[in-house]
């Protein structure tokens, strides 16, 4: 008997008000998926308290307690959960890692929003958190404004929907059930996409469109090989301490430590850190970069914003980790995404102020959810106003990271100090707001 679809993911609200909201995930294992279903969980706006994750390699188990947002769409999220797990029918003979047979997924049609309207502050965390709601990823964006206090934003996006109704059509022919595919391509979705985007302007819209651009096009939107050196040594001068002897790596609020002598085919993993929006899916980006797999995990937040991790972990030949330079660079890169999981800087370019924020990429192509978001709210908080944004992505060093480009516009008054701005930052997109 297979599992029921519906019994794949399941998510029961609080018995109290105020409790978490618990979701439990029942499907075949696969490489990573801790990492999609964390991923999910940010773009959402919640955050994870509370984890539990078992797997024998071909079927997992996993429980998360939830708090956030009261308005989550919670029909939406369980949507968006099952189309990341694996068919069912997939359990029969999987191995801890078959990845590398997996055809890649067709990479999505690009978007170019374009809209020209008049300027006013929080403009562009409005249009923003409309894309957000709308599960539009936006790619790239190109803001400048005129003299004459107009603006033209250019936003290439794509369609969060695109990827999860491939899955969901796989499982629809397995499950004898139907889904609805709701693309950017359709003109409803279109029509959608623009009436929101003319709700949140009103008046201060001037013209408006949405068009499929070209391969030679798209490709503008995907990494650069270039970027000045000056702003690659802004982003990127953060310098960590070597870390200790005896595979135990600490700072004022990170301890991490590894063990093989509690288990005979695991390296076990704890972490002690200070708590931070999307903290469990930093470390689960980072072990599914090292393709290293979790068989049993558990994570709890503790009082005045500490966490615990405990993960029993082996690597992809299904071995523990006994060398001790694998250790090492494992428990520094994990170190390093737990205290920087994000770059945030604010430069002066002569007479101007820019804010700069590096984001990574993930091997698989996904970067951090809501960055953008966050980045604006917090500008608007702070009563600045965005003259000009960029976001592109480049290889900088092994890695590839999304990097945003704003160019402060801090009107007539007194500027506030850069500290205070980089704060601000910082704090919302650490979740401290």
């Amino acid at each position: 008997m297979g599992i029921l679809q519906d019994d794949v993911v399941i998510i029961r609200q609080p018995d109290k008000e105020g409790g978490p909201t618990v979701i439990t995930v029942n499907c075949p294992d696969k490489t990573g998926l801790g990492c999609d279903l964390c991923r999910i969980i940010l773009f959402f706006g919640l955050s994870i308290v509370r984890g539990d994750v078992s797997t024998d390699g071909k079927w997992c188990y996993i429980v998360l307690w939830v708090v956030g947002r009261e308005k989550t769409r919670w029909s939406l999220l369980k949507k968006r959960l099952i189309g990341a797990c694996p068919s069912c029918s997939s359990a029969s003979g999987i191995s801890y890692y078959r990845s590398e047979l997996q055809q890649p997924p067709k990479p999505p049609d690009v978007f170019l929003l374009k809209f020209c309207c008049h300027d006013r502050r929080g403009l562009l965390h409005d249009v923003t958190e409309v894309l957000c709601e709308l599960e539009l990823t936006i790619k790239k964006v190109k803001v400048s404004t005129t003299p004459d206090g107009k603006v033209m934003d250019l936003f290439f996006i794509t369609d969060t929907r695109f990827y999860i109704s491939f899955q969901l059509v796989l499982a629809s022919l397995l499950l004898n059930c139907v889904y609805i595919r709701e693309l950017l391509h359709t003109p409803k979705r279109r029509d959608d996409t623009i009436q929101q985007l003319t709700d949140t302007l009103k008046d201060a819209l001037i013209s408006i469109e949405i068009e499929l651009v070209g391969p030679e096009i798209a490709a503008c939107s995907q990494a650069s090989s270039f970027l000045p050196t000056a702003i690659t040594e802004d982003i990127f001068n953060l310098e960590l301490p070597d870390p200790g002897r005896g595979g135990v790596f600490t700072s004022d609020s990170i301890s991490i430590v590894m063990d093989n002598l509690l288990s005979p085919s695991h390296t076990l993993v704890q972490i002690m850190c200070q708590d931070h929006k999307g903290l469990l899916y930093d470390i689960m980006r980072t072990l599914k970069d090292y393709n290293i797999q979790i068989s049993y995990g558990r994570f709890m937040t503790k009082p005045r914003g500490k966490c615990e991790l405990d993960l029993f972990i082996m690597q992809a030949d299904g071995k523990k980790i006994v060398d001790s330079s694998k250790q090492k660079s494992l428990s520094a890169r994990l170190r390093t995404e737990l205290l920087r999981p994000l770059k945030v800087t604010v430069v002066s370019r002569g007479p101007d102020t820019e804010l700069l924020v590096a984001n990574p990429v993930e091997l698989s192509d996904k970067g951090r959810p809501l960055v953008f978001h966050d980045i604006t709210l917090a500008l608007k908080m702070l009563g600045i106003c965005i003259f000009s944004a960029e976001i592109g992505r480049h290889a900088i060093g092994d890695r590839e990271w999304e990097v945003y480009r704003i160019l402060l516009d801090e009107g007539e008054g007194s500027p506030l100090p850069r500290n205070k701005i980089e704060k601000g930052v910082w704090n919302m997109l650490m979740g401290w707001e």
